[in-house]
C-alpha cells in the first residue's frame, strides 16, 4: 500500500508540474487566462490609443517597472515568501541571477513602445510572437532543450509569417504614408529586435530558475529594480534623458497613459500565474486567442480590417504556435 501511495504521489506531481493535466482545477485557471488573453490582446491597441505620440518612451517603461515591483511584492506577502525573501536574499546572487536579463527586457521594453506606435495591432502582434522562435534557439545555446519535429516545422511557418508581415506591411503602407521608412525602421525592425532580446532574455532566466532557484515574483522584482536602473544610468546620453531634463519625466502623459503601464506590469505577473497555475500548453492556447482578439478589437474600434499580408500570415501564426505547444520533444520516451 506504501508503494503504491508513494507511485500514485509522484504521478500527481508529475502531471501538475507539467502543465497538461492540473491536480485541482478551478475557477482560477480561467480567470487568470482569461485576464492574460484579453491583456497580450488589447496591450496594442490600448498602448497606441492612449499614449501621446510625445510621451517620453523611457518614463512609460520606468513607471511600468515600479507597478510590476509593487505588483510582485504584494503578492509575495500575500503568499508568505517576502520575510524569507529578506532573510536569504544577497546583492551577488541577485546580479548574477537576474542582471543580465534585466538590462536586456529593459532594452526590449524601449523597442516595443516605440513599435508600438507605428505598427497597426495585429501586425504588431503576430510578428511579436516572433520571439518563441528566439526563446527556442536560445534555450537550446544555453540549456540545451532540444526541439521535436513538429515544432521545428512550427518554428519555419513562423518565420514565414513574419517575412510575409515585414515584406507585406512595408509595401503596402508605403503609398499611404509620407515616410514609409518610419514603418520598417521604427516599427518592423524594433519589435523584431525586441523579440530576438526577449528570446534570449528567457533562456537567461530559465538558467536563473534552474540553477540559481530564483522564484517568478522574485525575478520580476530584480530585474524589474535592475533594468530600471539601467535606464536610469542611461539618462545622461540618450536623447530621452535630454528630453526629460528640459520638459519633466511627465512630458505629455495624461490620465489615460497610465492604463497601458498598468496592463503592462499586470500582464508580466499574469504570466507567471498562468504558467504555475496551468502550464505552457494552457499558456499556448492563450496566445493564439490573444491574436484573434486583437484582430477584432482592431476591427470594432478602429474600424480597420486586416491587410490582405495579415488575413495570409494569421493563419500560419496560430498554427505555428499551437504545433509548438501541442508537439514537445519527447525527451521521456527515448530515456524510456
Amino acid at each position: 500500500m506504501t508503494a503504491v501511495a508513494e507511485a500514485a504521489a509522484k504521478s500527481k506531481v508529475t502531471k501538475s508540474s507539467s502543465g497538461d493535466q492540473i491536480s485541482n482545477p478551478n475557477g482560477k485557471v480561467w480567470f487568470y487566462s482569461l485576464l492574460l488573453t484579453l491583456q497580450y490582446g488589447a496591450q496594442p491597441l490600448i498602448s497606441k490609443r492612449c499614449t501621446g505620440r510625445d510621451v517620453i518612451v523611457t518614463s512609460v517603461v520606468l513607471t511600468c517597472e515600479v507597478v510590476k515591483v509593487i505588483c510582485a511584492l504584494l503578492l509575495m506577502a500575500k503568499d508568505g515568501t517576502l520575510k524569507k525573501l529578506f532573510r536569504e536574499w544577497t546583492l551577488v546572487g541577485s546580479l548574477t541571477a537576474s542582471g543580465l536579463p534585466a538590462a536586456i527586457y529593459a532594452l526590449q521594453n524601449s523597442l516595443l513602445q516605440i513599435s508600438y506606435r507605428n505598427l497597426d495591432s495585429l501586425t504588431f502582434s503576430m510578428l511579436n510572437q516572433t520571439k518563441l522562435f528566439f526563446t527556442a534557439f536560445f534555450t537550446y545555446m544555453i540549456l540545451r532543450q532540444k526541439q521535436s519535429i513538429q515544432q521545428i516545422g512550427a518554428l519555419f511557418l513562423l518565420i514565414l509569417a513574419a517575412v510575409l508581415l515585414s515584406v507585406g506591411e512595408g509595401s503596402s503602407k508605403a503609398s499611404s504614408s509620407s515616410n514609409p521608412e518610419e514603418i520598417l525602421f521604427r516599427g518592423i525592425i524594433p519589435v523584431l529586435v525586441a523579440s530576438v532580446l526577449s528570446g534570449l532574455a528567457s533562456a537567461l532566466c530559465q538558467w536563473a530558475s534552474q540553477v540559481k532557484k530564483h522564484t517568478s515574483y522574485l525575478m520580476t522584482v530584480e530585474m524589474s529594480i535592475i533594468g530600471s536602473l539601467c535606464l536610469m544610468a542611461s539618462f545622461y546620453k540618450s536623447p530621452d534623458g535630454e528630453t526629460i531634463r528640459q520638459h519633466g519625466f511627465f512630458y505629455d502623459w495624461t490620465p489615460l497613459t497610465l492604463i497601458p503601464v498598468i496592463f503592462n506590469a499586470v500582464g508580466g505577473i499574469l504570466v507567471g500565474l498562468v504558467t504555475s497555475y496551468a502550464g505552457g500548453v494552457r499558456k499556448g492556447f492563450v496566445i493564439v486567442s490573444a491574436l484573434l482578439v486583437t484582430a477584432l478589437l482592431q476591427f470594432v474600434f478602429d474600424g480597420k480590417p486586416p491587410s490582405l499580408y495579415c488575413l495570409v500570415a494569421l493563419p500560419l501564426v496560430i498554427t505555428s504556435v499551437s504545433v509548438y505547444q501541442k508537439y514537445p520533444y519527447g525527451v521521456k520516451a527515448k530515456e524510456a
